[in-house]
């Protein structure tokens, strides 16, 4: 008997459904320019700050951790400048809000938390989705203080691969759907 209702779940079609693997993400031909830093001997906060000074139409972010003023200065001055920019922070930012999170929001970045997951540990940011030297900032390096002087960390700056921006583009819609503004 046993046996036979283990048989029947195997089969249902909601159990076949429920342990199917994702499909397989697509490849496509790499292009485009990588730049890189190893933090703390690089300067990956340099670097990831002259592409947002660079940016022409907007900035998306997604961030575990956002304390680095420096970045925080330049999100809040591409806003200034006309730049669409938004950012998708961890439920902690909202408990624990740094000031450059208080000084970006002050500038009118919209700030989201995205709370649906155990951690949203991104460390993202696209820049100029749809251009052709679109960029996606990532790596292990939070926009912190820390991941620049305390860490070993990584940071890529990946330019030209319109096909990647628009993939990390659609991840981040579909964070910003189930996210919330701060509660404060």
């Amino acid at each position: 008997m046993r046996h036979c209702l283990a048989l029947a779940l195997c089969c249902s079609p909601h159990f076949a459904a429920a342990v199917e693997p994702a499909p397989a993400v697509v490849p496509f031909a790499a292009s485009g320019t990588v730049q890189y830093a190893l933090s703390p001997d690089d300067r990956a906060d340099d670097m990831i700050i002259t592409a947002i000074d660079r940016a022409r139409r907007q900035v998306l972010v997604q961030a575990y951790s956002v304390t680095h003023k420096r970045i925080a200065a330049a999100l809040a001055g591409a806003r200034r400048r006309g730049v669409e920019v938004a950012v998708l922070a961890d439920r902690e930012q909202s408990r624990n809000e740094s000031s450059a999170l208080k000084d970006m929001k002050h500038a009118g970045v919209p700030l989201l938390i995205d709370a649906q997951h155990a951690a949203a540990h991104n460390k993202i940011m696209i820049i100029d989705n749809g251009e052709a030297d679109c960029a996606v900032v990532t790596g292990s390096f939070n926009f912190t203080y820390a991941a620049q002087h305390r860490n070993a960390e990584n940071a890529f700056i990946l330019r030209g691969n319109p096909p990647l921006c628009e993939a990390f583009h659609r991840n981040w819609l579909r964070h910003k759907a189930h996210s919330l503004p701060p509660l404060r």
